[in-house]
């Protein structure tokens, strides 16, 4: 991975884990456009190395996300105001404020459709962008100290992006509560309502937590995480009778493939299968 190129992220690789850090706790990692880009690009590196088995996201500094850059979102309403006093806002001209909108809804897209395994990693604020990524990741591992807002209805706009994710995370019945005050959510109310998966009561068992996480993700094979993901997506929308044959379909190949035999040796074997890691 080009760590290299990353402005406000920062990003590691190692032992099949993939840890992507937002690294702008001067603003407790507010998302501007570029950390958005960023992580996009960070993942799709990911998603092409072979070597990587799990990413892992966190923020710097004991936040993990305040939301969107207020900053990014001024100047693309100062864009807007100017195209609408030029007259070119009209036909296929673009929309500044909805493009960069737009822009945090395909992060979130882009994680959540991910074939790795996503784990989040959640302390301090967590706000838009932010609450996105920990609805769509596929393991959250919470701090005492996280702070679940949604807060967009009480400034005058709309959670656009997270709201599908949202849902589909903690329930329509539990959204619509959240949206329509503007509801903050702490660590215990987080895990009541399965924003979250686990509470940690202090760092080092946050860290614990992780490792342990890692561990049982590493313990499955690659292929079988990937193939279940893509099933359970279209499991959730999809009538069962509609998947019983392409689900079978799905089964044979995996018991038929690499890593079908290996895990059926390893058992018979009484040993780890080759994609578990092994001990120094």
């Amino acid at each position: 991975m080009d760590a290299s190129s990353f402005k406000t992220i920062q990003a590691t690789v190692d032992a099949g884990v993939c840890t992507l850090t937002l690294n702008r706790p001067e603003v407790r990692n507010a998302m501007s456009l570029a950390m958005v880009n960023e992580l996009l690009s960070a993942l799709k590196q990911a998603e092409t190395d072979t070597a990587v088995r799990v990413v892992v996201l966190r923020g710097a500094g004991g936040h993990f996300c305040a939301g969107g850059d207020i900053s990014d979102m001024a100047q693309a309403r100062m864009k807007l105001a100017q195209a609408q006093a030029d007259g070119l806002l009209a036909g296929d001209t673009p929309d500044p404020v909805a493009a960069f909108n737009a822009q945090f809804g395909r992060l979130c897209l882009a994680y959540a459709r991910s074939t790795l395994p996503i784990v989040t990693v959640l302390e301090g604020t967590v706000m838009g962008g932010g609450f996105g990524l920990a609805c769509v990741s596929d393991v959250s591992l919470a701090a005492p100290s996280v702070a679940f807002r949604l807060p967009e209805t009480a400034l005058g706009v709309i959670p656009a992006q997270i709201a599908p994710f949202l849902v589909e995370r903690i329930g329509y019945a539990e959204a619509r509560r959240l949206a329509v005050t503007g509801a903050k959510v702490d660590a215990a109310q987080a895990l009541t309502i399965r924003l979250v998966h686990e509470v940690a009561p202090d760092a080092a068992a946050l860290e614990d937590a992780l490792q342990r996480t890692i561990a049982s993700i590493q313990a499955c094979a690659p292929g079988a995480i990937a193939t279940t993901k893509g099933l359970l997506a279209r499991a959730r929308i999809e009538p069962a009778d509609t998947l019983i044959d392409e689900a079978a379909a799905l089964f044979s190949r995996a018991v038929l493939s690499d890593e079908g035999q290996e895990g059926t040796s390893a058992f018979m074997q009484k040993r780890k299968p080759k994609w578990v890691p092994q001990a120094a």
